[in-house]
């Protein structure tokens, strides 16, 4: 299912942000062309945070050859001004600006002429701020806070105490907790308003237990399918039909870097067994020990009727 809208802005040129589409596949929503890493050009800050090593690394070589490309150019331009350079030689002059860009300043070849030296200012100049700008990308790429947060491949409904449970499972993949962990899930789906209106509503799940102070191990995710949840009376057909998907937010504070963390997680219908139930992960050893196998985080088995 493909869903076609347009989104406006308005400013001094009245730019219109080009057509893009929704595609609904098993109940998740996906943007084309939103997370294309060339429709970021009009917000370059933005695309070098995000776009990936190898492409950030890429850029700063491309720019740095071409920079001193520019200023071995203009060397040129201004004649034999660089001693102990090759009259017209294009590659001392590039490897001058390349001196003089970095500021190393081996000595060798140096500025002769009034011409030379202010290019030499301008290059030096742009150097230090070009130091500066690649400097702090770095450290704001390196200092992103991230979540090493797995969730189980499948979702379940199940009984429990009494009552049908939406469960999956979630698990700190790193050797440290996530404090004040809060957890949120999200029913997403098509509905028809009873003016006729096509929409596509958001519905907050209410969890047995949302919050947990310490995110270390393990940690099972239950809503009670009663008479106040979305999914009461829903059926894996009406799901279908509807489009419907579950939507996983996770939020919590790194205990290592003491910095908010986040995850995210979006579960298809495929994805949501019923009457199923999770293998058993916490296992005792002989000794009267527990223990997480985590080899069968993912399995599930169908619930004997």
């Amino acid at each position: 299912m493909k869903l076609k809208f347009k989104r406006f802005f308005k400013n001094k040129k009245k730019q219109i942000i080009p057509r893009r589409y929704l595609k609904i596949n098993d109940g998740k929503v996906e943007i084309l062309g939103m997370g294309a890493w060339h429709s970021h050009w009009q917000d370059p800050y933005h695309l070098l945070l995000t776009i990936p090593w190898t492409g950030f690394l890429l850029l700063i070589f491309i720019f740095y050859i071409a920079i001193n490309l520019l200023f071995a150019l203009a060397y040129l331009l201004g004649g034999d001004c660089i001693a102990n350079a090759q009259p017209g030689s294009f590659a001392d002059a590039f490897f001058f600006s390349v001196q003089t860009l970095a500021s190393i300043g081996y000595g060798a070849m140096y500025p002769t002429t009034i011409y030379a030296n202010i290019i030499v200012t301008i290059e030096a100049i742009i150097g230090l701020m070009t130091i500066a700008v690649i400097t702090g990308l770095a450290f704001a790429r390196f200092s992103q806070p991230t979540a090493r947060v797995i969730f189980s491949k499948l979702a379940v409904i199940t009984q429990h105490d009494g009552v049908n449970t939406l469960m999956f499972r979630t698990a700190n993949q790193r050797r440290n907790m996530i404090l004040e962990a809060n957890i949120k899930v999200y029913l997403m789906r098509d509905e028809v308003t009873a003016e006729g209106q096509f929409i596509r509503r958001i519905h907050n799940l209410q969890l047995i237990s949302n919050q947990t102070p310490n995110f270390s191990l393990s940690w099972s995710v239950m809503h009670a399918i009663d008479n106040n949840s979305p999914l009461y009376g829903m059926t894996l057909d009406s799901l279908i039909k509807t489009h419907s998907s579950l939507i996983v937010s996770l939020t919590g504070i790194d205990e290592t870097v003491v910095q908010l963390v986040h995850a995210r997680h979006v579960y298809g219908i495929k994805d949501i067994r019923w009457h199923h139930e999770f293998v058993d992960i916490i296992h005792y050893t002989s000794d009267g020990h527990r223990y997480i196998d985590y080899e069968h985080f993912h399995d599930v088995l169908p619930v004997e009727k």
